[in-house]
């Protein structure tokens, strides 16, 4: 089971709250069939008046549960402890009364307290498991004394046994043997195979916590060796440029061609760093600034950025945006990076004088953007991989040979850490469609952690003057 104990005990706290529902209306219609049906004489109406109790502080405690885990206190498993502990004393009770009014120890029913034991070893601590099966073999037996000796009248299952057994010494003392033993190995065994599910979680709690804090450190050395590297990159090209350019003086063609082959090779290497630098910095903030805009508003600025070299190949864009698309709340910056970066490999696949459809749809609570090309697609085999980091598709890697493989991987980051969903539908040679699924209000909580900070065009500006590029394709 996934999440920390306190999330994993909560969880079956729920669990214990549903199943007292069904065990309710399953009271009500156990006691109608056998009084209407077959005419059992039962006491139908005290058997529907514990149904309607045990559906009221089932209810009560529900309400209980859902206040306490909907604060911004963590909630602390003593206290789920405790509420378990009075539901299953309650439930106990509650199963003596209906023993007692429908046969006492004729009732097969009584196994129920069984059924208690094992919640309550997988609920409760040992001691208090074990408490509470010594006070449902003191429930049980108490009926079956009183009833014995007379005190509490007997409720006989006439139809369903030949013959009164409450008055039967041997029969009784049997039921209570077999009972009270079966109560207390059912509580030791489920507290023992709690109790090691307990330990097994808290070890796989505390290797995940190892494993997030192994990984902010890799990230945070990722982080710091991209930007120390990214630096001595620029260093390069500022060296560079002005022996291109001619300031220092006139450049034989032939060496004139190696430093502008070492320049090209510079900015391809400072285009991949500087998507690997706000991958890892994506990765270690936990929480991102949203802001409300305009879906359409975003997706005009996604295109201006690859519109120059879509005119360039004759590529036209379309665009069908619902007017009701409106505003969503989100990291605009970031959301306008993931459009153009997909829109950009839309561009950069598709052949000339071909066309890329954006598809804005309003679904209410959420909007749907589609990006659609018939460009050269994806192979079958690889979609599944195509968000992995640096990896890039076969036929993407045999038209251009540089590529970060961090594009769609950053996408993916993005949308994802809105609560959204992101998706890809593609075949070789029949073009590709990306869409994109974001809520129109993220949920709170997502992550925590320092605000993120982005520098506007500094991971896809492909380092040519003038013009603003996006991360390589997946």
């Amino acid at each position: 089971m996934n999440g920390t104990p306190e999330e994993n005990l909560i969880r079956r706290a729920y669990w214990f709250i549903r199943i007292r529902w069904i065990a309710a209306a399953g009271l009500v219609a156990i006691t109608y069939v056998a009084s209407r049906a077959f005419h059992i004489p039962i006491r139908a109406p005290a058997l529907y008046v514990i149904a309607v109790v045990l559906a009221a502080y089932n209810l009560l405690f529900l309400i209980h549960l859902r206040r306490a885990t909907s604060g911004t206190e963590p909630v602390r498993a003593p206290a789920i402890n405790r509420t378990a502990a009075v539901q299953i004393s309650l439930d106990l009770l509650a199963l003596g009364a209906l023993v007692h009014f429908s046969g006492g120890v004729e009732n097969p029913f009584l196994i129920y307290f069984i059924f208690h034991m094992i919640i309550a070893g997988i609920l409760l601590t040992r001691r208090a498991a074990f408490l509470q099966a010594a006070f449902a073999v003191s429930i049980f037996t108490s009926v079956a004394l009183l009833e014995y000796s007379g005190v509490l009248p007997h409720h006989c299952l006439r139809g369903y046994v030949g013959q009164t057994l409450h008055d039967q010494p041997l029969y009784v003392t049997g039921v209570l043997v077999v009972l009270a033993s079966t109560v207390f190995a059912a509580v030791y065994m489920a507290t023992w195979v709690s109790s090691a599910l307990r330990e097994r979680e808290a070890a796989l709690a505390a290797t995940n916590r190892l494993l997030v804090e192994q990984d902010l450190i890799k990230s945070e050395y990722v982080f710091r060796v991209t930007h120390d590297i990214k630096g001595h990159l620029a260093a390069i090209r500022t060296c560079l440029d002005p022996v291109i350019e001619g300031v220092t003086g006139p450049v034989p063609p032939e060496q004139l061609n190696l430093v502008n082959r070492a320049r090209r090779r510079s900015d391809t290497l400072l285009a991949f760093v500087k998507a690997l630098l706000e991958l890892t910095r994506m990765r270690m903030c936990r929480e991102v600034a949203m802001d409300a805009f305009q879906v359409e508003s975003a997706i005009e600025s996604a295109v201006n950025y690859v519109e120059a070299r879509a005119v360039a190949n004759s590529i036209v864009i379309d665009r069908e945006i619902d007017a009701t698309a409106g505003w969503i709340t989100g990291a605009r910056v970031y959301i306008e990076e993931t459009f153009a970066n997909i829109l950009a490999n839309s561009v950069k696949y598709s052949e000339d004088d071909s066309r890329i459809t954006v598809r804005v749809v309003d679904e209410g609570e959420t909007v749907l953007v589609e990006i659609a090309d018939r460009g050269i697609g994806i192979p079958a085999d690889e979609v599944p991989k195509i968000f992995d980091e640096f990896f890039r598709a076969r036929n993407a890697r045999a038209i251009e040979r540089d590529g970060t493989g961090l594009g769609l991987s950053m996408a993916k980051q993005v949308v994802e850490r809105h609560g959204g969903e992101i998706w890809i539908e593609s075949g070789e040679g029949r073009g590709t469609t990306v869409s994109v699924r974001l809520p129109r209000n993220p949920p709170r909580g997502l992550s925590a952690g320092p605000a993120l900070d982005f520098q506007r065009g500094e991971a896809y500006h492909d380092g040519s003057a003038g013009r603003r590029g996006v991360a390589q394709p997946g």
